[in-house]
């Protein structure tokens, strides 16, 4: 029994520093997940009292975001003078673990799935804060088809101090982007990379520039073209966008967007007349060095002022650029974490050009079906432009069904306004059964965004005789 509330049942996975459990909240009577870190024995007191900050900067900076593509924490209980983090417990597998069985995905597969990662990085983003180790392992597909992302452990939260030692890289490092492998700022281009070598892992079978030792792979991300893409296919010019060794050439949160949605439906795409920029190199200043990696047909990329070490975490990295001093330095590790959504705060979500925010005013219905109109949950979807006069075409879609008005809808904003409310309370399509979904708003014109999602819940009872 952890803090006389939480019984742990049984492990869900287990890495080299720490397990996560399934568990049971006897207050709240729900089953929940728990991450356990245990710091190894050989560290120092300074070390452990870092390693448990990092992990509740994990909590922190997973609670800061309220989204339904993000995992939900729900507390941070502490025992034995460690914190454990609770949260939603997501019945499913990873994307690592679809990948395994079935060694691929098609790109229209692959895109669907990306979509959904995006809009939990821009959830993220829009509150500072950036994940910095996006990866197949830390994409969680829920068995009622919902996508979560995981593990916040290295996330970077703004305006609060590093937890890391100076000049040290943390995370894995076939995903890294090479700003970071470079030692320079993250921005939020740098989750898009990590998106971008998702994509390509999951289409091709393996991540693009995977070497045999860490520390060439950290060369290859630096230094090495991207290989060729057989498989891709209309995925192609987005995932070279996305992997330009310069983040001030990747496309934008919004154009990444717009791509996804379109190749998700089956379309092309508007980035395949784009010069392919996934072959510059970033320019780098001089600085003394002893550790330098060199590729036959590039100048020399200095990776750190020092040599560089690495140490094993369970299934994850940690570089520490030191002055030759093996850096004990820890992250959190790598373990599975599982499902039921809560509901989910309104997250608005942006283009620049049209903003859209879904909210509820009753999103749960329990009784005859299909409920009558009065009854049945509402949402209201709040549109804003930037300018006018200006024209938005959207439809409402769901989780459970592709989508739940097939007609799509226009909304004229003249000079007199730049914002609209529309109401949705037409559930009567439905079947006369219960089930749980996520309904929200996608856009196509003038630009194709999906807002954020909120749940529904409809319990349907027999009629009384």
């Amino acid at each position: 029994m952890l803090s006389g509330r939480y019984r742990m049942l049984s492990p869900l996975g287990t890495g080299g520093m720490g397990t996560v459990w399934r568990a049971y909240d006897e207050v709240l009577q729900r089953e929940v997940a728990i991450k356990e870190v245990r710091a190894p024995m050989e560290l120092t007191l300074a070390q452990v009292d870092r390693l448990n900050a990092r992990l509740e900067r994990e909590a922190w900076a997973a609670a800061r975001i309220t989204h339904p593509n993000v995992v939900t924490v729900y507390d941070v209980a502490k025992e034995d003078g460690r914190p454990w983090i609770v949260m939603e417990l997501v019945r499913g597998s990873s994307m690592a673990d679809l990948l395994e069985a079935e060694g691929v995905l098609s790109p229209k597969r692959a895109a669907g799935i990306a979509l959904e990662v995006l809009a939990a990085l821009r959830a993220a983003h829009a509150v500072g804060v950036l994940h910095r180790d996006v990866k197949p392992a830390n994409v969680l597909l829920a068995s009622n088809g919902r996508v979560v992302l995981t593990d916040f452990g290295i996330a970077v939260v703004e305006g609060t101090s590093a937890l890391t030692l100076a000049d040290e890289l943390v995370g894995s490092p076939e995903y890294l982007a090479p700003e970071r492998a470079l030692g320079r700022q993250p921005g939020p281009a740098s989750d898009l990379w990590s998106l971008g070598i998702l994509l390509y892992a999951a289409v091709e079978g393996r991540s693009p520039f995977r070497q045999t030792t860490p520390l060439n792979t950290l060369r290859a991300v630096v230094d090495d073209d991207l290989p060729p893409a057989h498989r891709a296919g209309p995925l192609t010019p987005l995932i070279e966008a996305l992997l330009s060794k310069d983040p001030r050439q990747r496309p934008s949160m919004e154009q990444t967007l717009g791509e996804l949605h379109a190749l998700r439906d089956g379309g092309s795409g508007s980035l395949a007349d784009r010069p392919s920029t996934s072959r510059m190199t970033i320019p780098v200043a001089k600085a003394p060095a002893t550790s330098v990696l060199r590729h036959p047909r590039r100048p020399s990329v200095v990776l750190g002022a020092g040599a560089v070490a690495l140490v094993l975490v369970g299934g994850g990295l940690v570089y520490g650029l030191t002055d030759g001093k093996r850096q004990d330095d820890l992250a959190i590790p790598e373990v599975p974490e599982s499902a039921v959504a809560p509901e989910a705060p309104v997250v608005p979500q942006s283009t620049g050009a049209v903003d859209v925010t879904v909210a509820s005013v009753t999103n749960t219905y329990k009784g005859s079906c299909p409920p009558i109109k009065d009854d049945a949950p509402t949402f209201t979807a709040t549109f804003t432009v930037d300018r006018t006069p200006a024209q938005v075409t959207y439809r409402w879609v769901t989780d459970l069904d592709p989508v739940s008005e097939e007609t799509w809808q226009t909304l004229t904003f003249a000079a007199a306004g730049d914002t609209q409310k529309v109401t949705y309370t037409d559930f009567s399509t439905y079947r006369g059964d219960s089930f749980r979904t996520f309904v929200g708003v996608e856009i196509r014109k003038p630009e194709a965004i999906l807002s954020n999602k909120l749940p529904l819940s409809i319990s349907c009872e027999a009629a009384n005789n």
